[in-house]
């Protein structure tokens, strides 16, 4: 049991495709979709990442209850544009569904498990993020978690985004 004085444990388990109608449930909420876009798009990209054999991805866990999804790709799987992501640099993103979770930390608490996982498992030389400038509580919560702005990508849905990098500890 979690008190106010006790962080709660935050978990990375592997995502399955049992997972997918409570993914298919957080992706039709408004305030997920204004971070990863349509529900359509989304799901694609989730069903893309479960497909590949070097995805890594994850449900995101608070005290064993499933709270937010999130992932890790060959950035090259996606034909990465932005040119300053390097070959061999993982793209990963997340999302935290549960409203009640957000602005704990557990973004950023999730994004040190998942890097942490990239680079254990994998040859990956850095994770990297494209976030769009809008999205200021997220480019804080990648900057928490190691990572530092590179450049400004025109990104053709998002509009201006930040690439930003975590090289290999």
């Amino acid at each position: 049991m979690t008190t106010p004085h006790t962080p709660p444990t935050i978990t990375l388990r592997q995502a399955t495709g049992a997972d997918r109608f409570m993914l298919r449930r957080w992706l039709g909420q408004e305030d997920v979709q204004a971070w990863w876009g349509s529900k359509a798009s989304a799901e694609a990209e989730i069903a893309v990442a479960l497909a590949s054999p070097s995805a890594l991805c994850r449900i995101v866990e608070k005290n064993g209850a499933p709270i937010g999804y999130a992932h890790a790709v060959d950035a090259s799987t996606w034909g990465a544009s932005a040119a300053e992501i390097p070959a061999g640099a993982y793209d990963i993103d997340l999302f935290i569904a549960d409203a009640g979770s957000r602005g704990l930390g557990i973004g950023r608490a999730a994004l040190d498990l998942l890097s942490a996982d990239v680079f254990a498992t994998t040859l990956a030389v850095a994770c990297a993020v494209v976030v769009s400038i809008k999205n200021e509580k997220a480019t804080r919560a990648f900057e928490r978690a190691g990572f530092r702005w590179v450049s400004i990508f025109q990104d053709p849905l998002s509009g201006p985004s930040w690439v930003m990098l975590k090289p290999r500890p």
